[in-house]
């Protein structure tokens, strides 16, 4: 085999088995080369609204939206955004959960010109400042009840407009009406002043705002109405689509810039290992969508992967195991992407044999690892196959998967995705290429590759190198081409999940008026993997409660960066040259974690995790997501 790797022009592919060892065990019907159409990433959804107009595309609390209606409804945003003064290039923040309003807005975005920019909704103020201000975006798409925090940080950020939505918008009749009662009696339903300044999502739709009425977003209709703006605006699939927030070694959050092409790239590779070469079997795949799409993960293994195959989705914006349990015995879904807390909460669940999980076929976990036990249990319960896979938000994220079946080798993740090279080299210079059994750090080369960090260039001189990205993972692979996570390089913890940078966490312990010195570290934890411990040196005199140094992260950090442990010490061990070492920390909690039975966890990592009741949006994190 001799042909090039796909959007990577001039990185020939070396012929033989001895270079891409894995092409031998790629499924059949799985093709190492794919052709991409040099379109940007929307062009999916108009060819699914075009050849499969009334096929259910989003299924949401028993609401359906078709093809037709979901890409008339894209449009209509569009417009409405192009009627703001959006040009093209311009960054919009989307700050929501899995709900109909994302995939509406997310691909209207695109349609207008304009770039995504995802945030998680569970963020403080602090944290949307921030990205906001290094993303330059001028409008934001939130729900409702994140608009406190939208409130606090918007006047020192650069936002123009505000456009605001409501959970229950594309909920059924029934269940629209009941759902602000329900909110008011819990005390969820917020309450927006007449001064906020903020737009309506439904608003905008419907032309409302000084435009004249148009049609409703439910009717589907015709994709341009006379006298407004033309949808969708011109652009290059090379342009950015998606900047997509992730941490580094220093812990301070960076942008990937992903392309039309990047993006579209992958889901189709997705679509490849999914379909198998049976293309007119995508329509019959549901999709249980309970991974958050402001993250990469969810956003290319459950929205992009259904519209590319013309699948349905089905949405839930939270993971409770409850909804969960109901939405797959009432649905029926055929893939669950997922990560190991939530198969294991639904493994322990007290009513699991009342419910049927025979309709999933198949199901890739993407975080850090996956335990053989749960594993097995969940492939028993579903008849299907569960398998590990692997990927990074710089890879749009997808870049290793398992084959289903027989063909899988637990406790790898798997082997790389069509078009997608993957090598071990050395870790010192990064020039040296290992052989078989040798560890390393793994890097990746295809299609799916960022274009960069935004506004970044030495760290993107630093992760891209003669076009291969360096994942900062030491991997080792075998003489198969199956590849297994060894350890990571970079000291980011990951919780359920979900990637926590220790210097950030321990920039806030540094603004406690007591605190002195601090380190923060991850150590084994039975259901997260691992949980955030942060060891604290007092000032001179002071004292402290955990309870206290908690509740001061609690105010300022998202959920799930917030320690669940605080020890005090006298001091904290350093270098010669004074810097902490995180590593004897971590060290000395694994040997503490080993003696009472306890095993650490290492490896890769992806978003999910259960959330407390009553949130209304789900827990997550658009960090880099290791493990798609």
């Amino acid at each position: 085999m001799a042909d090039t790797v796909a959007g990577q022009a001039g990185a020939p592919r070396e012929a033989g088995a001895a270079s891409f060892p894995w092409l031998r065990f790629y499924p059949e019907g799985v093709r190492a080369h794919l052709d991409y159409p040099d379109m940007p990433l929307y062009g999916l959804l108009e060819r699914a609204a075009r050849e499969r107009p009334e096929h259910p595309a989003v299924v949401f609390f028993n609401r359906t939206l078709t093809y037709a209606q979901l890409n008339h409804a894209a449009d209509r945003f569009a417009r409405a955004l192009v009627r703001l003064g959006l040009r093209r290039g311009d960054r919009v923040a989307l700050m929501l959960p899995n709900c109909p309003q994302f995939v509406i807005a997310y691909y209207g975005i695109l349609k207008a010109g304009g770039v995504v920019v995802n945030h998680n909704p569970l963020y403080t103020a602090r944290e949307l400042e921030f990205q906001l201000n290094d993303s330059g975006c001028r409008l934001l798409i939130a729900l409702d009840m994140t608009y406190p925090t939208v409130r606090d940080a918007r006047p020192r950020t650069p936002l123009e407009a505000v456009i605001l939505t409501r959970i229950n918008e594309y909920m059924p009749g029934l269940l629209r009406l009941l759902y602000p009662l329900k909110a008011r009696r819990d005390g969820t339903w917020p309450t927006i002043a007449p001064g906020d300044r903020v737009l309506w999502f439904q608003d905008l739709l419907a032309g409302r705002g000084g435009e004249p009425a148009a049609r409703s977003t439910a009717e589907g209709g015709a994709s341009r109405d006379a006298g407004e703006p033309r949808i969708p605006v011109p652009v290059d699939a090379d342009d950015v689509a998606l900047l997509q927030y992730t941490g580094g070694t220093t812990g301070r959050p960076k942008a990937a810039m992903l392309t039309h092409r990047n993006l579209l790239a992958n889901a189709l590779q997705t679509a490849e290992w999914v379909l198998q070469g049976k293309v007119d079997e995508g329509p019959r795949h549901r999709i249980m969508g309970v991974i958050p799409f402001f993250h990469v993960y969810g956003m290319t293994t459950v929205m992009n992967l259904a519209i590319a195959i013309h699948g349905t989705m089905i949405l839930l914006p939270r993971f409770n195991v409850d909804d969960v349990l109901k939405a797959v015995a009432r649905y029926k879904p055929t893939m669950f992407p997922g990560v190991p807390t939530m198969y294991v909460a639904i493994l322990n669940h007290p009513r699991l044999r009342q419910y049927d999980f025979s309709s999933i076929e198949s199901c890739v976990s993407g975080a850090a690892p996956l335990p053989l036990e749960v594993q097995e249990r969940f492939e028993r319960l579903t008849g299907g196959s569960l398998v590990e896979g692997y990927g990074l938000t710089e890879a749009s994220p997808v870049t290793h998967v398992n084959p289903t079946g027989e063909g899988k080798r637990n406790g790898t993740i798997g082997i790389p995705l069509p078009d997608t090279e993957a090598r071990i080299v050395d870790i010192e210079t990064g020039t040296r290429v290992l052989g078989p059994g040798e560890e390393g750090e793994l890097i990746i080369r295809g299609p799916q590759v960022m274009k960069g960090y935004w506004n970044r260039p030495e760290e993107t001189e630093r992760a891209l190198r003669d076009g291969w990205l360096y994942t900062g993972d030491i991997a080792v692979m075998d003489e198969d081409g199956f590849f297994r996570i060894v350890d990571r390089k970079k000291e980011m913890i990951i919780t359920g999940g979900y990637n926590v940078y220790p210097r950030e966490v321990e920039e806030v312990l540094y603004q406690h008026p007591k605190v002195l010195e601090a380190a923060v570290v991850g150590v084994p934890d039975p259901y997260r993997g691992e949980m955030v411990k942060a060891f604290v040196v007092l000032k001179p005199g002071e004292t402290a409660t955990e309870e206290e140094i908690i509740a001061f992260c609690r105010e300022r950090l998202a959920k799930y960066k917030v320690p669940r442990a605080v020890e005090f010490r006298s001091e904290l061990p350093k270098s010669l040259i004074g810097k902490v070492l995180r590593r004897v920390l971590a060290e000395e909690e694994r040997r503490r974690a080993a003696g009472g039975g306890a095993a650490g966890a290492s490896g890769a990592s992806a978003p999910a995790a259960p959330v407390p009741e009553g949130t209304g949006v789900q827990e997550g994190s658009d960090e880099a997501g290791r493990g798609a």
